[in-house]
């Protein structure tokens, strides 16, 4: 069993990348390690903030250490809330006042409905021993609901219609979810090249 550290005291996301992954993989994140300190993640961009991470993380941890920065952009708000999508109605913000502030943005502004075009990517970097090894990317290209619908999923899951579907992300099964997601793309690339990495390398 391949053993696996990600970057994140985010429950929910390690959940979803152990059930994209498998029980071929076993994953501990930062929830166990108390005694590290939480990363700034002052970035400029998705392959910023995921590549600190990582390389934080695995200067600390042996063994090999993923991690991922990953949100929504938005076509009418010029590409947000991006890098700040976890955050975007303020530092200590729940999924729901994010949705809120989104969902009011865009009422504001009145789009049309081909400007509501909006698309979720996920970097996701692999490091060991304080050194990047590689990066992947995932996209996955939608549009934003007139109001939350679903009761799966987390973050921007309820208001995120993946293109060909009528159903946002947080009415779709997980399993459906894990596979065309944003993350699932990414995390299938991860695996792929894993395979080629040697445990001393």
């Amino acid at each position: 069993m391949q053993q696996l550290i990600v970057a994140t005291r985010n429950r929910n996301k390690t959940r979803e990348i152990q059930q994209i992954l498998g029980p071929k993989f076993e994953l501990r994140d930062l929830t166990a390690y108390p005694e590290i300190s939480e990363i700034v993640e002052n970035g400029k961009s998705f392959e910023e903030n995921a590549k600190l991470k990582a390389i934080a993380v695995s200067k600390e941890l042996s063994g090999l250490v993923i991690a991922d920065d990953s949100g929504l952009e938005v076509a009418a708000l010029n590409g947000a809330p991006g890098i700040y999508s976890a955050r975007y109605a303020g530092d200590k913000a729940t999924d729901k006042e994010n949705i809120d502030r989104l969902l009011g943005e865009l009422g504001r502004i009145g789009p049309q409905r081909d400007q509501r075009r909006a698309r979720f990517r996920c970097v996701l970097t692999l490091a060991r021993n304080g050194q990047m090894l590689d990066m992947f990317e995932g996209v996955v290209e939608g549009t934003i609901a007139d109001q939350p619908r679903g009761s799966r999923g987390f973050g921007y899951d309820p208001i995120f219609v993946p293109k060909g579907f009528g159903h946002t992300f947080a009415e779709l099964p997980a399993e459906l979810k894990n596979r065309i997601s944003h993350r699932a793309q990414a995390i299938r690339a991860f695996a792929a090249k894993l395979t080629a990495i040697k445990p001393s390398d």
